[in-house]
């Protein structure tokens, strides 16, 4: 095959930030720049599917110029700005019920304490699983109108399940003032009713439910501090999107409005 059909033969896979424009898919496989503890990160993905969880992508093999091959996982992944139908209540309930799938089988695989794992997200107190800590719209797959899967595992690192459900509140309800969701999420979310739905359909504990409000307020700094080194480090993309989203100005609103709520949302999940 020559080299134009070599590139023909392949479909590039749009989304994510990181790694924009580098991922493709070639068949049934996806190939993608590979993490640095790429090794671990398939060695975990194996065990996950050995203890019961099989809605991940398959790791395949590694190429010596740095690329990973993976199945590719068919169904729908939604892009901001989010279409209603990824949105729905239902939608959200299955990310619930899919995260907590994936945290009772990773309860169940032995974290290697000798790899050094992305901090990049990761829960600032540690655990002894390993989370996903970037389920965002862009990283579940859905298939008729249920999440089916969980891809891009990169920013896996040991930490508490809540923490997890923390990152994913994030994104699905979202946990962000109205004005910055405006830009991305369809009208008329409103978040302490998604957080108790997010919550219920995981099967969060009384305990943690308790906990919840104030592990997303500090998975918001968390990021706030990770989008920062990236723009301290003049990384483009992240510079450009700081920029296109309202700057350290939006950052505060966000942070201003889950601390005013945060009586509002212990409510409504403990109701």
């Amino acid at each position: 095959m020559t080299a134009d059909g070599a590139a023909a033969d392949r479909e590039a896979l749009v989304g994510g930030m990181a790694n924009a424009g580098a991922v493709f898919r070639r068949g049934a496989l996806v190939e993608r720049p590979a993490p640095p503890n790429a090794v671990a990160l398939h060695a975990y993905l194996r065990a996950l599917k050995k203890h019961g969880f099989d809605a991940a992508p398959t790791p395949v093999g590694l190429s010596t110029d740095g690329r990973e091959q993976l199945t590719f996982v068919p169904g729908d992944v939604a892009l901001p700005p989010y279409p209603r139908w990824v949105m729905t209540d239902a939608a959200l309930a299955s990310v619930g019920s899919l995260l907590r799938r994936l945290h009772e089988s990773s309860a169940a695989v032995e974290v290697d304490p000798h790899v050094t794992w992305s901090d990049d997200l990761a829960d600032p107190e540690g655990g002894t699983m390993l989370c996903h800590n970037d389920v965002c719209p862009d990283n579940v797959v859905f298939r008729d109108g249920n999440a089916a899967a969980l891809i891009d595992f990169d920013l896996a690192a040991p930490g508490r399940p809540l923490w997890d459900l923390a990152m994913t509140a994030r994104y699905w309800v979202p946990m962000v003032d109205p004005e910055s969701a405006a830009g991305f999420y369809p009208p008329g979310l409103v978040a302490s009713v998604r957080l108790r739905i997010l919550a219920d359909s995981y099967g969060l504990s009384p305990r943690e439910r308790g906990e919840l409000p104030g592990a997303v307020e500090q998975a918001t700094e968390v990021c706030r501090a990770f989008v920062a080194r990236r723009v301290a480090d003049g990384d483009p993309v992240y510079v450009r999107a700081l920029a296109e989203r309202g700057g350290w100005e939006r950052w505060d609103r966000i942070q201003d409005w889950l601390a005013a709520r945060r009586d509002t949302f212990t409510a409504a999940l403990l109701r």
